[in-house]
């Protein structure tokens, strides 16, 4: 658990670092980008009542990575030390039996998150595991997430050229048949993301590099 924590830390250090190399300088309101993921998380898992709703899963999963791509770069901006980080990381993760709905857990991890302005592991962790996503789960999840963030900035994301549909489906979905294909556990799998990613997207448009 511990390395595969200390490899997350490193990689959205990493990606943040791409968008601006003193990224920890520029004031960044980590918990705006958490909230706004979660509204649209609830979308995705459904809050209608006066509509039949069935949640998506594969959507809810992308925006809790999201967030936790957010609530990564939070705990770097407030802490230097990774090690340290994921001392922290690893008491706040363990798992825990779900004992609320999906709705109002995320409802308490906003509430807290608003007053306080920071994101906490821990209640973050219950909505991984009323999920039922693991450590290895996030894990893969959020590496073929940081390689997809990465392929976008190759292929001219900040500078409005990238194509996030392909084939009528947006990115994020071919990431999620991608992921579904391939060994987390190889030493290449971050390689093999980028690969399947360059191999479907579109040779011949604008950005492409």
């Amino acid at each position: 658990m511990r390395q595969k924590l200390l490899a997350m830390l490193q990689m959205q250090d990493e990606m943040n670092s791409r968008v601006h190399s003193a990224w920890r300088e520029q004031g960044y309101e980590w918990y705006r980008a958490i909230w706004i993921e979660c509204a649209e998380l609830m979308d995705h898992y459904g809050w209608k009542w006066w509509k039949k709703q069935t949640p998506d899963r594969d959507q809810v999963v992308l925006e809790l990575i999201d967030i936790w791509h957010f609530g990564l770069s939070s705990l770097l901006q407030a802490e230097s030390s990774k090690e340290l980080i994921a001392d922290r990381l690893e008491l706040a993760m363990a798992p825990v039996s779900p004992d609320a709905d999906f709705r109002e857990t995320v409802e308490a991890f906003v509430s807290q998150l608003l007053v306080s302005r920071e994101f906490d592991p821990a209640l973050f962790n219950k909505l991984l595991c009323q999920m039922d996503i693991s450590l290895d789960g996030l894990y893969r999840s959020y590496v073929g997430k940081n390689v997809l963030n990465f392929f976008r900035q190759d292929r001219g994301y900040k500078e409005g050229t990238y194509l996030k549909i392909w084939a009528g489906r947006e990115d994020n979905l071919h990431l999620v048949e991608i992921l579904d294909t391939l060994d987390s556990d190889s030493s290449t799998y971050r390689q093999d993301v980028y690969g399947a990613l360059a191999d479907r997207y579109p040779a011949g448009s604008a950005g492409h590099r």
